[in-house]
């Protein structure tokens, strides 16, 4: 995402807590300028943006004694990448509002693929005023930008789609599993279905994946399963069985030492109790 802001000519700072990654060091090859603190990464900018994995790891890299806030000028507008739900990303709002500054929740769904590509989809909640103003931004690295409403109001679409991401997988592995019990080529299998009302991101992205047990991540196990809890912490009485079917086959998988493989790995769910 970093390296499609520089192919678009805005100059980027990047600071990783990981500095090590390869990711890291492409982004720095591609002309970002990763820098060794947070602080002096943020303290001339306007517009920040942060993606990281769960609400602790937000709330230290924006909050933290040598977080944004610490160093960011008034009225700079944070643009968060991150799945927290919406719970979190409002109670960060209003503790950002009390320190002057601005915020936006923008997660995003498309993988890795769509990280490289430019082609990511991204849920913003916030002010009209603020999510034009990262509009520009947000168009070089995303193809379908959508203002949801209010802050959380992006978390609450991303969730939603959390839902459909985990039950296309179900899908996905149920099909490969059918597919190879009547002794068919699986890329004929998703090749035809894939253009017909079954098709999908999931069968068109990661079906290759699924019949040729490449456990490779784009979005690990570990990640759609926070994402889930999320989903379940945001319910009130709703039951979706939905949910309980996929959460316990990832959860299978992440038993089997599986967590920080891709979710297409949900196949060995199957495949591994046969």
């Amino acid at each position: 995402m970093a390296q499609n802001l520089v192919k678009a000519g805005y100059p980027v700072k990047a600071w990783n807590r990981t500095p090590d990654r390869l990711l890291v060091q492409q982004a720095r090859q591609a002309g970002v300028e990763v820098l060794a603190s947070l602080a002096e990464t943020v303290q001339d900018a306007s517009m920040v943006f942060t993606c990281v994995s769960d609400v602790a790891d937000i709330q230290s890299v924006i909050f933290g004694t040598d977080g944004i806030t610490a160093q960011a000028r008034p009225n700079t507008l944070i643009v968060d990448f991150s799945t927290i739900g919406p719970q979190a990303a409002q109670e960060i709002n209003l503790k950002l509002q009390s320190q002057g500054l601005r915020f936006l929740d923008a997660p995003i769904s498309g993988g890795d693929i769509g990280a490289r590509n430019g082609t990511l989809t991204i849920m913003v909640g916030g002010d009209e005023a603020d999510f034009e103003e990262a509009l520009p931004i947000l168009q070089t690295i995303g193809k379908k930008i959508v203002h949801c409403g209010d802050r959380g109001s992006g978390q609450a679409v991303k969730l939603c789609n959390q839902i459909l991401c985990s039950l296309h997988m179900v899908a996905l592995c149920e099909a490969m599993q059918l597919a190879e019990n009547f002794d068919l080529d699986p890329q004929l299998m998703i090749e035809v279905c894939n253009s017909g009302a079954g098709g999908s991101w999931a069968l068109a992205n990661l079906g290759t994946k699924v019949a040729t047990s490449d456990f490779a991540p784009g979005f690990m196990i570990k990640h759609i399963l926070k994402d889930l809890r999320l989903v379940r912490e945001s319910l009130t009485e709703e039951d979706l069985p939905g949910l309980e079917l996929a959460e316990k086959l990832f959860k299978e998988v992440q038993t089997r030492g599986g967590e920080e493989q891709g979710t297409q790995a949900m196949i060995r769910a199957y495949r591994e109790n046969v």
